[in-house]
Formats: C-alpha cells, structure tokens, sequence
C-alpha cells in the first residue's frame, strides 16, 4: 500500500484535532504516511491531500492570502488532489459566502466547490450543538455533527452531491474529490468521515503513480 502525506492547514482553528483525526482515520485503515501542518505554497506542492480546519473562516482566508496560499490551494484541488473542509474550511471551499445578520462578507475564498454558503445558519456561538446525523456513506450508525456557529449550503451546482441534511438544511456535501461539511467531524470522537478522506487521498495517490 501506498504511503501518503495529507496536510493540515495551519493557519488557525482545530488543526490539531484534525491532525488526531486524520492519524486515527489512517491507523484504522492500516494506511502508512504521515500527517503535516502546511502554510506556504511549496508546503501544499507536496501534500497528497489536505484538510481545511473548522475555526474563523476570514481570519484564516486573510492569513492564506497574505501567504499566496490561495492560489496554490486552487490549482492543486482543481488538479483532482482530495480536500475535506470542515465547518470554516468549507467556507473558504464556496464559491460564494454571505452573513445571515450582516449580508455579503466580501471574504477571499478558494472556489473550487460549486456551494453558496450561509455563515451562521443556525446561529451564533451560544445556539452551538450537537446532532446525530444520517449519512449514507459513513454507514449505518448515525454520526455525531458537532455544530459550532455552524454555516449551512444555501445553493449547491449541479455536480454537487448533498450527503447530509439537519433541520431541512444541506450540512454536508461532496463535488468530486471534495468534501465539505459544516460541522466538525474531528470533535465527534469518531474518524469515519476522515476515513472517508483518506480512502479519496489513497485513490488520487494511485492514480497519479
């Protein structure tokens, strides 16, 4: 099998936790390689997939602009490299995002996944929660969704497959070698949507061997 390397955007938000997911994800599959915070442009050339983490979504689109990391994390994804965006990530994933309270954000995003996104969609920090969750792929048993000032998709591209829906609203989404959801999967204490991000990295990595 294979040995990859899946970065973890190291800008600010639960990097670490998403470095523990990962590592879980990839032990339960009996997959080798290793898991590396990444920043800068000849950082995420390297990578077989990345990470985006849940956390403030403009503070890390500024922090990645200001590093050039931005187009570099375009063209790889548009490349066909995997990228799961959590929470924050999927965010800065949209081709669009506005504020349910202020409007527009004017925010920097990366674009490459068909999605309008609504910041805040059910809420701001102290509407947070918990919520089990039906998703098709990850199985039977339901997944926790730990949603935190949590966004929800408000329009998705006709290439993009809606995975998870909570309170009639789109919560989870796949366009191809994209993941993005709008809770945290690295809080559930549950690796099975990090697996899932693995799997895609292993495929792309043979793919490209």
């Amino acid at each position: 099998m294979k040995k990859i390397t899946i970065g973890v955007l190291g800008f600010q938000g639960d990097i670490e936790e998403n470095v523990a997911a990962a590592k879980q994800a990839m032990d339960e599959l009996g997959v080798k390689g290793s898991v590396e915070l990444v920043r800068y442009p000849d950082e995420i050339e390297r990578v077989d997939g990345i990470v985006l983490p849940g956390g403030e979504s403009t503070v890390q689109s500024s922090l990645a602009a200001i590093q050039s990391s931005l187009p570099a994390l375009k063209k790889r994804i548009a490349d066909g490299m995997p990228v799961l965006g959590t929470c924050a990530g999927m965010i800065m994933l949209s081709k669009r995002a506005f504020d349910r309270v202020v409007g527009e954000t004017k925010q920097k995003t990366i674009g490459n996944l068909d999605v309008t996104v609504e910041r805040n969609a059910f809420g701001r920090q102290n509407d947070s929660f918990e919520a089990d969750l039906t998703i098709d792929a990850l199985g039977k048993a339901p997944f926790k969704g730990v949603f935190i000032r949590a966004p929800a998709v408000s329009e998705a591209g006709k290439d993009v497959e809606v995975i998870a829906r909570h309170a009639n609203k789109i919560v989870a989404v796949r366009q191809k070698n994209i993941i993005g959801t709008a809770f945290h999967p690295e809080l559930a204490g549950d690796a099975r949507m990090h697996r899932q991000f693995v799997k895609m990295v292993l495929d792309y990595k043979r793919a490209g061997d």
